[in-house]
């Protein structure tokens, strides 16, 4: 039955595959963000120009409409989402939020990890901040009735989000002979989930009566190890044997802290999932799109767009010094 959807955001690397598969299932898509992405184009669906972050210019672009469903992909903090329910209350039946897998006890104390894993992470603000948009949505939900739904993703990936720590220039360093830092002992398991196959779950969460008041993570099955996935992306990219040097990640937390969070706070601990509940409402969904072939689409997108390949000079001098120092010890 077609709904209509309100997507906050829609443009992003998580958001896109699922605007585009709501409309091809015949869903009256409405898509509200700042209208600046040039990367990922929207199908044919209503855009409407707003700051999400800015409550004003979010009533503006709505006024006075209503919505079936409602997904936020633009929420960080809990004010934001106290914003969300006086906008929203009485005017969509199922208001979705995206949480994160970060939010999870890390390090998990047992795998695979549900969603009744306890939420706790000392280690990322960005987590700590989800958790408590979550306290609230939970509150309202059972106090007021508010219809919640909270998703959690994990890491989500399209043609243009690299998995691994440096990004491009990992691949630039396998290219050139140059040794690349892999966090830990690169035996840890980390699940990747390809834009598409999330959408299938997320979209079929939409508008799905016993989704309401529920919470559910969208992760496939696919967990590799972070060696694995180097080498992938190191074949992808026509390096067959590429220098993989192990560093811990608290040394490199040390050594480049603005990566420190959500390395240790994050990657560098086994996540695997178990998603029997999604499958519950949505059986469709699971893993179809495995990182060996991601990799291959992601390095055939930056060999088409040189403008994206960008090395960090920075970045790249601090992976030679740890990886001169972990093979000097």
């Amino acid at each position: 039955m077609s709904q209509s959807i309100l997507f906050i955001g829609g443009s992003g690397i998580i958001s896109h595959a699922s605007v585009a598969r709501a409309a091809r299932l015949g869903h009256r898509v409405t898509v509200l963000n700042r209208g600046r992405s040039s990367t990922r184009s929207l199908p044919e669906v209503e855009t409407l120009v707003a700051d999400a972050n800015d409550a004003g210019s979010v009533a503006a672009a709505l006024g006075g409409r209503e919505f079936d469903v409602v997904a936020q992909f633009r929420a960080f903090s809990p004010e934001h989402v106290a914003r969300d329910v006086a906008q929203f209350a009485g005017r969509t039946g199922q208001y979705v939020f995206i949480s994160s897998a970060s939010a999870y006890q890390t390090p998990p104390s047992r795998l695979p990890v549900r969603e009744s894993t306890p939420l706790r992470n000392p280690f990322w603000q960005y987590s700590r901040d989800k958790i408590a948009c979550e306290d609230l949505l939970v509150r309202e939900y059972r106090d007021n009735g508010f219809p919640a739904t909270i998703v959690r993703p994990s890491h989500t990936y399209d043609r243009t989000l690299l998995p691994t720590s440096g990004g491009w220039t990992d691949v630039a360093r396998m290219r050139t002979g140059k040794p690349v830092v892999v966090h830990g002992d690169g035996t840890s398991l980390w699940t990747l989930t390809h834009t598409e196959d999330f959408a299938v779950g997320f979209v079929g969460l939409l508008g799905h009566p016993l989704a309401v008041g529920d919470t559910f993570h969208i992760t496939g099955t696919h967990a590799p190890t972070w060696d694995q996935i180097y080498t992938w992306l190191a074949e992808a990219a026509g390096v067959p044997n590429p220098d993989l040097v192990h560093v811990a990640s608290e040394t490199i937390a040390r050594v480049l802290p603005e990566m420190g969070a959500g390395l240790v706070g994050d990657k560098a601990h086994s996540m695997v999932f178990d998603i029997s509940k999604v499958r519950t409402l949505v059986p469709e969904f699971g893993t179809t799109i495995t990182y060996d072939i991601g990799a291959v689409e992601q390095m055939s997108w930056f060999d088409a767009h040189p403008e994206a390949q960008v090395v960090d000079v920075s970045l790249d001098a601090a992976f030679d010094r740890l990886a001169t120092h972990a093979r000097s010890v």
